[in-house]
């Protein structure tokens, strides 16, 4: 149980990361990073100012796939390896919420997708300055509501773990004092 509240730990300073937002943008893990960057990739990237797009989109774009990586790992890290602890030492009700919880991951990813796509179309093709900057301001509405959502996710997930992690404590508390 002392491993699972080790892991329980690790997942919750991740998301303990999102909500203080102390993390620097140097290493993109998981999701405190990836709100950071999506942040600092939003200002990096305004439609409507003169001059060449490309430093911007590029600085964009490495975000993005940043962002995509870590968010990766840290959704592979609760699937995968949290997943299994939480049906091992939770009730039913806190296992049936984790469930959900993941399941909002698909949706998470899928912004991610868009956003790359979107991005790749914005840079590829030749457009009139009208079209692209009405692309581009439509890309950065997006980004605000994928934003919105991992911030929206990660304090609900945070709330469920801390609820596990107690519970595990209380276990072990007892089994200590019989």
């Amino acid at each position: 149980m002392e491993e699972a509240i080790a892991l329980i730990e690790q997942i919750i300073e991740e998301h303990g990361q999102i909500i203080r937002g102390l993390q620097a943008l140097e290493r993109v893990t998981n999701d405190a990073d990836a709100l950071k960057v999506l942040d600092k990739a939003q200002g990096d990237f305004v439609p409507g100012r003169l001059g060449d797009h490309q430093p911007g989109l590029q600085s964009w774009r490495d975000s993005l796939e940043v962002t995509d990586q870590g968010m990766r790992a840290h959704f592979n890290r609760e699937e995968i390896s949290l997943l299994p602890v939480i049906e091992n030492h939770g009730s039913e009700t806190q296992v049936s919420s984790w469930r959900a919880w993941l399941s909002e991951h698909e949706e998470l990813r899928n912004h991610l997708a868009v956003l790359k796509k979107e991005l790749a179309e914005l840079t590829a093709e030749h457009l009139s300055r009208k079209v692209w900057e009405e692309r581009a301001w439509g890309i950065r509405v997006y980004m605000s509501q994928t934003h919105r959502l991992f911030h929206k996710h990660t304090r609900g997930e945070q709330k469920l773990l801390l609820s596990i992690k107690k519970g595990l404590q209380e276990k072990i508390k007892m089994e200590q004092q019989t």
